[in-house]
């Protein structure tokens, strides 16, 4: 994993040094800048955006996926061997065996004992495993926590968060979803069971959809409570509905790092989002 200093904190570092030394660093430091610039228009022209947002002094890695110009999906297992991904690096190595560059990965929703979904997961417009509206049940942990929900884009490429209970009535065909909980925000309010000085800090992740053409991730570059992480979603991000994906273990992969928690935390995942480009190196 690879944690950089963020770009204010190269820049007062240079501004610390004596002017001499500045001078001798400007040309090389001028191509340094000029490449990651590059970088970050080259993952923006692929519909990728990613920023750094601080609420009450934690700060979060925030990536925003415009529908209309990049195919965001799910994925668990190779197809070909029925193996579970399990690892974002996996995903990305299976990408490159196959031509294409890996952009952005997260993992998805919260899943069991057997490292399967807990709830509702659909790829490539199939249902691998169904709606799951047990209510309560503390083997359940977070998903538990009522309401849960579900993220889905259906195959015209909108992209909704609703209540578990929204979707099952909505009757909705996605050709990607995934089931998770609790929901973070709910028609523009913070879950009621989120208490503002609740001591569970955990690193978190989650998802919304403020428009039906752009999804909005989110995670933690520390621990933070369900509050705060709400609040997130509702009042920097504006999203009206927000569904919380996992915790302790998330990470999002974009701009070639991973953000959120520390690498020996993370555990095998059941479905991560990506996003995969062709590879520049493909067909050579």
């Amino acid at each position: 994993m690879r944690y950089g200093l963020r770009p204010h904190d190269h820049s007062m570092m240079i501004a610390d040094m004596p002017v001499h030394r500045r001078r001798l660093l400007a040309p090389g430091f001028a191509l340094l800048l000029a490449l990651s610039l590059l970088g970050a228009c080259t993952q923006a022209s692929h519909g990728i955006a990613s920023h750094d947002v601080v609420l009450d002094n934690i700060h979060f890695r925030v990536v925003t996926i415009e529908l209309a110009r990049v195919d965001l999906g799910l994925h668990w297992r190779d197809p070909e061997t029925g193996q579970p991904f399990a690892s974002i690096h996996a995903l990305q190595a299976w990408g490159t065996a196959h031509g294409r560059t890996l952009l952005f990965a997260a993992n998805a929703g919260i899943y069991d004992a057997r490292n399967e979904p807990l709830g509702l997961y659909v790829e490539d417009g199939k249902a691998i495993k169904t709606l799951n509206t047990a209510h309560g049940n503390p083997a359940a942990g977070n998903f538990s926590l009522l309401p849960n929900g579900v993220f889905a884009i259906d195959a015209n490429g909108h992209a909704s968060v609703q209540t578990t209970a929204a979707y099952a009535a909505a009757h909705l065909q996605p050709r990607v979803a995934t089931q998770s909980g609790p929901m973070l925000v709910i028609g523009g309010k913070l879950n009621p069971e989120f208490d503002a000085a609740s001591d569970s800090m955990k690193w978190r992740s989650g998802v919304c959809a403020p428009q039906p053409d752009t999804v909005v991730f989110a995670v933690s570059t520390g621990p933070v409570n369900f509050h705060t992480f709400a609040r997130l979603f509702r009042d920097k991000l504006g999203c009206r509905d927000a569904l919380y994906l996992d915790g302790t273990l998330s990470q999002i992969y974009v701009d070639g790092n991973y953000y959120g928690a520390p690498a020996f935390m993370v555990k095998p995942y059941a479905g991560m989002f990506a996003v995969f480009t062709p590879s520049t190196t493909a067909g050579h």
